[in-house]
């Protein structure tokens, strides 16, 4: 299939990369030449814009990082709809606002162009070795039209109903992940207090109830000290906001997510915003006193 990508960061460039070796004809769109050479160097063609893209292509995926860059690249001036035949499919595989995806989907729909919101996760990793879980909003039919090539990019796909489905799937699940975090955070700063090896603490939690993917990744980076982002938080402070003003336009109360936000937002307000998400357990430790001692890790 002839397909596009635009957004070539850490999770698009290795989803790019895997449509390539499943044998797709890939052309690519990039503001800055560096982020297309990955891809040209493999075979990829490059487009002078998205509607220039869009025209050479059956499928495009977007993986872009805030609702507005998504607006702009599907609908703005030179965007993918201006360039895209009816019929062409578009898969928006970023994490933003479930109502804007109605939205963009309705204006793509009146061209005659088929939208799937499908945010992924299992994060850089899950991107490279093409193991990512994807949340699909849209037609059914359309998911179908789409399966050859999330299999080039994923091992599962669940679809969730009709546009935005998705999108608002992806924020329960940005919740709960946040939330978690936030809980290992605080379970092994309380450990270190304690003046306990908090790796083993990580390690007996691993075993018990309190298990999760989200301890094992996050907490070894904050068992290890290591702050360099994977995927920056402020990106996960992007998705926990859309998270917050979907629950306020529902009426939901997350107390816990409310807790979660100051601690995201303190990150920001020291210039972290480029850390690891693992770094909000050095909030944590600021708020009591000194850290007990550390036995070695």
């Amino acid at each position: 299939m002839r397909v596009g990508f635009i957004g070539l960061g850490v999770m698009g460039r290795a989803m790019a990369l895997n449509l390539l070796r499943g044998r797709h004809e890939l052309t690519v769109y990039a503001r800055r030449s560096a982020s297309l050479d990955p891809l040209v160097d493999r075979g990829a063609a490059t487009a002078g814009s998205p509607a220039v893209l869009a025209g050479a292509c059956d499928a495009i995926f977007t993986m872009l990082t805030g609702t507005a860059d998504v607006e702009q690249i599907l609908l703005g001036e030179n965007g993918v709809a201006h360039g895209a035949r009816p019929g062409t499919l578009v898969i928006d595989t970023s994490t933003i606002d479930p109502a804007a995806t109605r939205s963009i989907a309705a204006g793509l729909g009146e061209r005659g162009i088929d939208m799937l919101d499908a945010p992924v996760s299992g994060g850089p990793g899950g991107a490279r070795d093409a193991t990512l879980s994807i949340m699909v909003g849209g037609k059914a039919g359309t998911l179908e039209r789409a399966r050859p090539l999330f299999d080039c990019i994923g091992t599962k796909v669940l679809h969730m109903g009709d546009n935005g489905a998705g999108q608002a799937t992806k924020a329960c699940h940005q919740l709960l992940l946040l939330v978690t975090a936030q809980g290992v955070a605080e379970a092994l700063t309380l450990a270190r207090r304690c003046d306990l090896d908090v790796g083993r603490v990580r390690e007996a939690m691993l075993q018990g109830m309190a298990s999760s993917r989200v301890l094992d990744f996050f907490g070894d980076r904050m068992v290890r000290r290591d702050f360099d982002a994977g995927i920056e938080s402020r990106l996960y402070h992007k998705d926990l906001d859309i998270v917050m003003s979907l629950a306020h336009d529902l009426g939901v109360a997350l107390p816990a997510g409310a807790v979660t936000m100051q601690f995201i937002n303190g990150l920001h307000g020291r210039d972290r915003g480029r850390d690891d998400l693992s770094a909000l357990i050095t909030l944590v430790e600021e708020l009591g006193k000194a850290p007990g001692k550390t036995r070695a890790q």
